[in-house]
């Protein structure tokens, strides 16, 4: 740590084995000489030698490009999902901060969860990467403010209290109700799973069983507390509030049910008190690492300023969607951009269909407009601002006609169609009213299904007189290369991948809805399994 010089507030400056105040990363292996921190925590601290993103693990992260009035709370909510947050740096002048966690193991699985999903704080993408530091050692004079708020976090995070905002009198509490809650998820833009409902529901005492469903094409769950009070406690305060940012709306009711029959632990139903349960024929087994991830200091946590209706911070939740091998995003609004701007496109090719087919993988496109004088960009307005969030962020860098291309939120409300008796050349087409939208019906599996793009394919509605071999064909006519298949046990879906990502996007946009004959319309999604 030779020649870092710390600035006090009287303006003398000390060597490195008066290292008091100031802010100071501790490492064994720092390259960091060069640091200037001054004491009263302004912005001209200059900093050298960034930390490199293929670093080796570390508990401190490195996090880059924070929009300019961001708070310590919303950078520390990034963190919470994954574990306990022991300190945070804020450098403002920098638009950086640096954040530590208990463990290098809580670190690692923050790092991987957001290579996966890029986090966005206030709709601007920001980037983590593991620190050269193995430790942050801040000066809690000069931090102050970081240290009250994170003092607060661990203050929520050690209390077992209701989430904020609610409070339950003792009156209000009937122990004559069961404690089995019937739970109907509205709106459900995102995936909910059954690890997401434990940790919500988790804050209000024990919970024993969960059992998930679908019903009139409504995911359901049924949850078992071991004391009918924290049954009531959660209804009162959960019931109506938002799991995610105007969407994934809790309906909840006390069933009839007393005790609820778990047979099986896997992603549709757990018995917490009986780990040693199968996983069933057929189902996912639950994975060991995800079971362990949920069983650490992981609860949802209401945290100052958390963005979300629920006080969860939008992160945690999606974090146990992603730990249950979904994706969901950082909540944005539903009233949020509807329009993106999409651009690099490859001119010659590209077609208001072929966008609508592959946009629509992430939400309703309702209409589509290629720039009659820039003809490598084009509008796609989605049917909300969570479905346009999702796209972006899923679709944004790949390749599409050979081309990567850029997606955008745009400044515009709408897509403007032509005026009546305008020719536009085909460029924009209006699909408010298709078919084709996967996600109209309230509650639709689809809903569940939403990945990033990938090679493996998931093919559905395939008619009994299809064979393997004319699937293969099929996809190869495509351009690429069919590198494996597998067909599901009724033949009606299969996994099918192909070399690349790109040639699967390519054979989605070329085939998805295609004529099988026996009026079956061949549905194509990229899948999150590989064969």
């Amino acid at each position: 740590m030779d020649g870092i010089v710390t600035e006090v507030a009287v303006g003398v400056k000390r060597g490195s084995d008066e290292l008091l105040s100031g802010s100071v990363l501790n490492s064994p292996n720092s390259n960091m000489s060069g640091m200037v921190v001054t004491a009263n925590g302004n912005d001209s601290k200059k900093f050298k030698g960034e930390d490199k993103m293929d670093g080796a693990p570390s508990r401190v992260l490195h996090i880059r490009k924070l929009p300019g009035e961001v708070t310590e709370t919303e950078v520390i909510a990034l963190g919470l999902p994954f574990g306990k947050v022991t300190n945070i740096l804020m450098l403002k002048g920098k638009n950086q901060a640096f954040l530590e966690l208990a463990t290098e193991e809580a670190a690692i699985t923050m790092v991987n969860y957001y290579s996966a999903v890029t986090p966005h704080l206030r709709n601007q993408p920001i980037y983590i990467q593991y620190s050269n530091h193995k430790e942050l050692k801040t000066d809690n004079t000069l931090n102050q403010r970081a240290q009250v708020v994170l003092q607060a976090v661990t203050a929520v995070q050690t209390a077992n209290t209701p989430l904020s905002g609610t409070t339950v009198s003792e009156s209000a509490v009937t122990p004559a109700q069961s404690p089995v809650l019937r739970i109907i998820i509205d709106n459900m833009y995102y995936p909910v799973t059954l690890d997401v409902l434990h940790q919500i529901f988790s804050k209000f005492g024990a919970v024993l069983k969960i059992i998930t469903f679908t019903k009139n094409n409504q995911f359901q769950a049924l949850l078992q507390y071991g004391d009918p009070v924290n049954a009531q406690q959660a209804k009162l305060a959960l019931d109506g509030q938002n799991i995610y940012n105007a969407c994934c709306t809790l309906r909840i009711d006390f069933s009839k049910l007393v005790n609820l029959n778990v047979k099986y632990n896997n992603d549709k139903s757990r018995d917490y008190t009986r780990p040693d349960l199968p996983s069933g024929d057929g189902q996912p087994a639950i994975d060991p690492a995800i079971a362990a991830a949920f069983a650490k200091e992981t609860s949802l946590l209401a945290v100052p300023g958390a963005l979300s209706p629920l006080a969860i911070p939008n992160a945690a939740a999606a974090a146990a969607a992603a730990a249950a091998g979904r994706v969901g995003m950082p909540g944005v609004s539903a009233g949020g951009n509807t329009v993106l701007l999409v651009s690099n496109l490859n001119e010659e090719m590209v077609t208001p269909q072929s966008l609508f087919t592959l946009f629509g993988v992430y939400g309703d496109v309702q209409r589509v407009k290629i720039l009659y004088n820039k003809k490598d960009s084009a509008l796609i307005q989605m049917a909300d601002g969570n479905q346009s969030q999702l796209a972006m962020n899923h679709l944004n860098g790949q390749k599409m006609y050979g081309k990567i291309i850029r997606v955008t939120l745009s400044k515009h409300q709408t897509v403007q169609l032509p005026r009546e008796g305008l020719d536009d050349q085909g460029l924009t087409k209006d699909f408010g009213n298709s078919p084709l939208h996967r996600f109209k019906k309230p509650g639709s599996k689809n809903f569940q299904n939403i990945f990033p793009p990938s090679a493996t394919l998931h093919l559905s509605n395939i008619p009994p007189s299809v064979a393997e071999e004319d699937l293969r064909t099929l996809f190869a006519n495509t351009g690429g290369t069919v590198k494996a298949f597998k067909f599901f046990q009724d033949h009606k879906m299969a996994l099918l991948q192909m070399a690349t990502v790109e040639e699967a996007i390519q054979a989605l946009i070329d085939l998805h809805n295609y004529n099988l004959g026996e009026n079956h319309h061949l549905r194509v999604s990229f899948s999150k399994s590989t064969i």
